[in-house]
């Protein structure tokens, strides 16, 4: 004699919905508007004028690219985790004034755009004291999956990362 079905044991249908792709089991969390990074400026930044090497900007946007999207509850090593790259195809920096040594420096950090298939981010770079602005800048990402292939930003990462207008001028 045969066993019973699962419907006639369970009530339920024996067919089992496919799971979700994994970036649509992302988290998501309410992102902050413009979000803030602090980084002191430390002696190996720094040329022998004691001011701050201009490469150095650029590791200080990815650190408060990267801070943005935890905020928003998702971390670069969770995307690329889920099968997501994001890939800094622009970076335009319009240096202002030169940071220092010693100086404690805000990063904020906010999403001008988001598209399909992009994401741009604004940075100031400022002293975090007096808002003395050091620099402005924009990055442009796009997204790709795990072949490096074009790829649409999951639902929730576009839902999530939503622009704001610029709080200072670029």
């Amino acid at each position: 004699m045969a066993s019973p079905s699962r419907r006639a044991r369970t009530g339920r249908p024996t067919a089992r919905c496919a799971p979700k792709p994994p970036h649509e089991r992302l988290p998501v969390h309410e992102a902050p508007a413009v979000s803030e990074t602090l980084v002191r400026v430390n002696y190996s930044e720094t040329d022998q004028m004691g001011v701050v090497y201009h490469g150095r900007y650029v590791v200080w946007l990815d650190v408060a690219r990267t801070e943005h999207l935890r905020h928003a509850g998702f971390s670069y090593k969770d995307l690329e985790t889920e099968g997501i790259r994001l890939v800094v195809t622009d970076l335009r920096v319009r240096y202002r004034l030169p940071a220092r040594y010693d100086d404690l420096v805000r990063i904020r950090c906010w999403v001008k755009d988001v598209a399909s298939r992009r994401v741009v981010f604004g940075y100031a770079i400022e002293d975090s004291a007096s808002g003395t602005l050091f620099a402005t800048a924009v990055t442009d990402l796009i997204c790709l999956d795990q072949t490096h292939r074009l790829s649409r930003l999951p639902d929730k990462v576009r839902r999530t990362l939503v622009a704001v207008s610029d709080p200072v001028r670029l």
